[in-house]
């Protein structure tokens, strides 16, 4: 019994100690798990199912490309969420601009089903800016399934980590680099597509 009794209060500290440290690792959460409140959008695209954000073109074809956003602007971050991708194309904006009907310019951390992913992309501006070898990221990226995304922009110097494996590690050297924005989560224009987002966390540097 005192060993049962000793086993128990060791797997209760331990999961008191995993806890306390995701509590205190400096994240929040940007996205409630219930609704779109502190994000924008069309509520045509974009809503909440199960605990994840859905972007869907499915019922509404796009004219351009489409965008929820923060309401809330960023400039030094760790940001982390995961996705999972129907088919085509989408991203993650971050340091953008929000512009007439639910229009996005500014980085965007792409995600696609073929070629893009994990690219660092200008949205309305310079295209791409640090491009990727498909064959090596393709083992990292797993299809219909989730996937985890950390973004990191710091100053000048902007990663992206998918699933663990760093896709891009860019310094940016050009006045055109935005220091801070919104972020916002694409949907593409061209095939009916969606996709899923959930855990979307920021942690917010100095």
């Amino acid at each position: 019994m005192r060993t049962l009794v000793s086993s128990t209060i060791c797997v209760l500290g331990l999961l008191c100690v995993v806890a306390a440290g995701r509590a205190d690792d400096g994240f929040r959460p940007l996205f409630d798990g219930k609704t779109l409140d502190g994000w924008d959008g069309d509520a045509e695209l974009w809503s909440v199912e199960d605990g994840t954000i859905v972007g869907t073109t499915d019922e509404k074809k796009l004219d351009h490309n489409s965008f929820l956003n923060t309401t809330d602007t960023f400039d030094n971050f760790v940001l982390r969420l995961k996705f999972k991708l129907r088919n085509h194309n989408s991203g993650v904006q971050f340091r953008s601009k929000l512009y007439d009907d639910h229009v996005v310019k500014g980085y965007q951390a792409d995600i696609a089903d073929e070629r893009y992913m994990g690219i660092l992309y200008e949205e309305g501006g310079r295209g791409i800016l640090a491009d990727v070898d498909p064959e090596q990221v393709a083992p990292h990226f797993k299809p219909d399934e989730w996937n985890e995304y950390v973004i990191t922009a710091d100053g000048g110097h902007i990663t992206e980590q998918l699933n663990g494996y760093t896709t891009v590690d860019y310094t940016e050297t050009s006045d055109e680099g935005a220091k801070d924005g919104i972020i916002a989560l694409q949907l593409h224009v061209g095939p009916k597509m969606r996709i899923w987002f959930k855990d979307v966390e920021i942690k917010e540097l100095d």
